[in-house]
């Protein structure tokens, strides 16, 4: 090791140091001092990691800021809020579905108080927590019975194990899909001791495909609703109600992962036809399973509707405890599936649903709100342009729907549109844009009222740094 590397070691700062050095400090008197002394002890080895890299030593009063400045992030949330300017409606790296007043007072007077998660109060004994979702899921589905677990992959895991355990599962080859995070349907039916047969083409599957398959070993038959991706073209598939006829001939169960959990008929309010959880049951379909945190716009959460006599079996199973909800996710997804019992309201109401149906007009009269208030704040070479756009709906669901929006873009002479992105992502509350063109790019659909304060106040944050 050189000696001038060794003299640079030599110099760091000696942990009691700079523990006594925060010891006068009042902000840090209520943190105790092993957390403090685990923040030295890793803050120096950094600093001796730089210099041994042949970078310098900061300054006494640099190397104090830096420490404070590591001990600040420890201090602040990592889970925070975030304004999302993407124009992505469900985004499943910003949350999803942003839940809805109704909900959050659910979680708070459920999570802050005592509550009758697993107490019948009417036999004064212990009840089942399934208990408080099914009727409401049963009247708003048609389904005969429901069961609640943490996420679809989930649901699908539980209901494949349960049914399929070491047998065959009969899936078109079209509908083997990869969701976010880079799992799989064939990898999730593997861990769940399933047998996958594929059948068909990526493009064409017809019903003798199935039908040909079908042997003693075939457990079930499952269709993968395609709520990512389209394949357009030379195609053909089989209809759901189809599949349960041929299944019933055979009887052999049918389950349908329908994914996006569309309770509404979208199309009324002039959109892509996406179909709904009611349209799947009215098939006769004996397991339909869908997320919580799309298209239903509640907490993540992966419902399981259907026969009874297969549901009350996967409650069964063992693997459902380690499956289950929680009892502030339960709350907020009852709370958010009693205002489908009043559809305008609902539209209203949950931000996913608002979003999505949201007129052009709209977006675009917050978008003009928006503009005049840059306008004025800001000063400078600044650039403002108005223009029409596409938002998109999002995880997992309607991938070929564009939604019409109002889109703000904004460049400088003086900042690039990368510094101007990330300035954006590093205030109080981050907001998250797009870059096209060189120009950082607001969707308005995405941005509610009275967010316009906040990407407002960020931006004049960020061309005044």
């Amino acid at each position: 090791m050189e000696e001038e590397t060794l003299n640079r070691l030599k110099l760091l700062p000696k942990i009691d140091e700079l523990l006594n050095a925060l010891a006068l400090k009042d902000k840090y008197k209520d943190l105790s001092r092993e957390v403090l002394k685990y923040l030295c002890q890793r803050f120096v080895e950094e600093l001796r990691q730089k210099i041994l890299a042949g970078q310098l030593l900061p300054s006494e009063d640099e190397i104090m800021a830096l420490l404070e400045g590591k001990i600040a992030d420890l201090l602040q949330p990592r889970l925070r809020r975030v304004v999302n300017a993407t124009g992505i409606i469900v985004h499943t790296n910003l949350g999803r579905a942003p839940l809805c007043a109704e909900a959050l007072r659910a979680v708070g007077e459920v999570g802050g108080n005592y509550s009758n998660l697993e107490y019948d109060l009417d036999k004064g004994e212990r009840g089942r927590r399934q208990d408080h979702l099914k009727g409401i899921l049963c009247l708003l589905s048609g389904a005969e019975d429901a069961l609640v677990v943490n996420n679809n992959a989930a649901a699908v895991l539980l209901a494949l194990n349960t049914i399929a355990r070491g047998r065959e599962v009969i899936v078109s080859r079209g509908e083997l899909v990869e969701i976010g995070g880079g799992f799989r349907i064939p990898e999730v039916m593997k861990e769940s001791g399933a047998i996958l047969r594929e059948v068909g083409t990526t493009n064409k599957t017809k019903r003798e495909d199935y039908e040909n398959a079908i042997g003693p070993e075939t457990a079930l038959l499952l269709k993968v609703h395609r709520s990512n991706f389209q394949i357009v073209g030379f195609t053909e598939e089989v209809k759901l109600q189809d599949l349960v006829s041929l299944a019933r001939r055979y009887s052999i169960p049918t389950m349908n992962d329908l994914g996006s959990g569309c309770l509404l008929d979208l199309s009324v309010y002039g959109l892509m036809k996406e179909p709904t959880v009611q349209e799947a049951i009215a098939t006769g379909v004996d397991l339909v399973t869908i997320s919580g945190d799309k298209l239903l716009g509640g907490p993540q959460a992966g419902i399981i509707l259907g026969k009874r006599e297969l549901i009350e079996k996967m409650e069964r199973n063992p693997l459902y405890r380690a499956l289950r909800l929680d009892k502030l996710t339960l709350a907020a997804l009852e709370a958010t599936l009693r205002l489908y019992l009043k559809p305008p309201q609902v539209v209203r109401e949950l931000r996913v649903l608002r979003a999505i149906t949201s007129p052009y007009d709209a977006v675009k009269r917050r978008a003009r709100k928006l503009l005049t208030h840059l306008r004025r704040v800001i000063k400078g070479d600044v650039s403002f342009v108005l223009k029409k756009g596409s938002s998109y709906t999002g995880g997992g669901a309607l991938p070929m729907m564009e939604i019409p929006t109002a889109l703000l873009c904004v460049s400088s002479k003086k900042i690039s549109a990368t510094v101007l992105e990330k300035r954006l992502r590093s205030y109080k509350i981050p907001v998250i844009a797009r870059i096209e063109e060189d120009r950082v790019t607001f969707d308005l659909r995405t941005v509610e009222e009275e967010e316009l304060k906040i990407l407002g106040a960020a931006l004049k944050t960020a061309f005044d740094s």
